[in-house]
């Protein structure tokens, strides 16, 4: 929502700067200079970026006009169901859960919490470190590697949409000066002709600078920001887990777990002490739905 709110402040700032100084809006329609500048900074896009991450861009820049997954109830939902899952293992042994994780689309514990199933990246992180643990024989040590080795591999896939979306951006103010530079040729070859006609073909060439420097610093480059934020917030969530797995693994009882998992939750977003409490000791009633953080 406030992503739609931000793109229609730049462009309806600008525009209505632009006609307090008596500008003509029918200057700014360009076409010829949009798609010059559009349609290049793409082709770049593809030149540079194989399919997946042209599928990754994509999926990421209609994301931003969401809500963000890992809001507060998220995270309390999150710390609830691990309590539940550790305090399982805790009480029976580890290979009391070694179906919930082996499938996690069959346990009633884990299918209680929909949008932890439908995240694979965090419900493999979970399942495959706790597969580790029941396997037995890994030091926590060794444990706290491969789980950071795993979120480091996602952090590398999840940033690389991020920074071709940012490398187009920085190509756009050039490609206006490309588009800029057509109009000045064509401009040049006007020459002698009536002074309105050359006027129209400068200011088509002017356009398309400012098409250029509007789309990199109005839009694209704003957007990819965005998405660099969402990918910072995915991986605070596996950080959360990760301490809270660990803890676990060196013998901290569930509620201790738990705990440390909630102080590494990001300031804005972490329940309070009494809130993890109170949902850990409902324990076994209907998990209440996460609902996204505006």
């Amino acid at each position: 929502m406030f992503a739609i709110i931000g793109i229609l402040v730049v462009f309806g700032a600008v525009l209505t700067g632009y006609l307090m100084e008596h500008g003509h809006v029918a200057v700014l329609l360009q076409p010829a200079e949009l798609l010059i500048i559009a349609g290049a900074g793409m082709g770049t896009l593809l030149i540079a970026n194989p399919l997946r991450i042209l599928r990754k861009i994509a999926a990421g820049a209609a994301a931003i006009f969401g809500s963000s997954h890992f809001g507060k109830a998220r995270y309390l939902a999150t710390l609830r169901m691990m309590y539940e899952l550790l305090q399982k293992a805790r009480r029976g042994g580890m290979l009391t859960i070694e179906i919930d994780v082996e499938k996690p689309g069959e346990s009633p514990i884990l299918n209680a919490y929909p949008e932890f199933i439908e995240d694979h990246h965090a419900r493999d992180f979970v399942c495959d470190t706790l597969r580790m643990v029941i396997t037995g024989g890994v030091e926590a040590f060794d444990m706290d590697q491969m789980m950071d080795l795993d979120m480091e591999v996602q952090h590398h896939g999840a940033e690389e949409p991020v920074t071709a979306l940012a490398t187009m951006a920085d190509s756009l103010p050039g490609l206006g000066i490309v588009a800029a530079v057509l109009g000045v040729v064509i401009t040049m070859g006007a020459l002698g002709g009536p002074a309105e006609e050359i006027g129209r073909k400068v200011a088509a060439a002017l356009v398309g600078t400012f098409l250029g420097i509007l789309l990199c610093y109005g839009l694209v480059g704003p957007v990819s920001q965005n998405m660099a934020k969402s990918m910072a917030e995915e991986h605070a969530y596996l950080y959360v887990l990760r301490v809270l797995m660990l803890a676990f693994i060196r013998g901290q009882p569930p509620v201790v777990a738990v705990e440390m998992g909630r102080r590494a939750i990001p300031a804005h977003v972490r329940p309070s002490f009494s809130e993890v409490e109170e949902a850990c000791r409902n324990q076994g009633a209907p998990a209440a739905a996460a609902q996204p953080a505006a």
